[in-house]
């Protein structure tokens, strides 16, 4: 099943998008699974905002799908539809002209994997979780993992100033952006 998103770029110009088919081991089997099916909350400038369950594995753009395609006055200038998405995330789907919403409290269900609208936990993210925080590649990130894994948690995010390649200014663009 090929399911078309309509996305709407800033001089106004349309980008049509087609979500990838069901893996055939999850199509066709309605029941949940641990490990197979995620639960996210999708809200803001999509068609039916609500609850989606989307396969293990699944993007921005397979959320956004699920919950009906965009709306016209979507704003995708701050989303990546291409990010992974994680069990549990409530994703915030900006219209244009709107503030993006600060982000969630540290301890409160948010999604490890960033977005605009989210927090990165630099103790339980991933490399790609990691790649979505700004002027963070996967060198950068490959060493924020190599220093967790030499050091153990991070116990504020001031300890990223400890690895090589991340300076003041790059910390003080990211602060605001990771938790611990």
């Amino acid at each position: 099943m090929t399911v078309v998103v309509s996305a709407f770029g800033q001089q106004g110009s349309t980008t049509t998008v087609d979500a990838p088919a069901p893996s055939p081991s999850s199509a066709g089997d309605p029941s949940p699974t641990p490990g197979r099916e995620l639960l996210v909350h999708v809200l803001g400038a999509v068609a039916n905002p609500g609850l989606v369950t989307l396969a293990a594995g699944g993007r921005v753009l397979d959320a956004v799908a699920a919950a009906g395609g965009l709306t016209e006055d979507a704003d995708l200038s701050t989303v990546n539809l291409a990010r992974p998405v994680t069990d549990g995330e409530q994703l915030a789907v900006p219209r244009a002209g709107e503030p993006l919403p600060p982000p969630p409290a540290a301890g409160s269900g948010a999604a490890a994997s960033g977005s605009s609208a989210s927090t990165v936990n630099l103790n339980t993210a991933t490399q790609s979780d990691l790649e979505t925080l700004p002027r963070i590649g996967p060198a950068l990130a490959s060493r924020i993992l190599d220093w967790r894994t030499a050091n153990g948690r991070f116990t504020s995010p001031a300890d990223l100033l400890a690895i090589t390649g991340i300076g003041q200014k790059l910390f003080d663009g990211l602060k605001d952006r990771v938790t611990v």
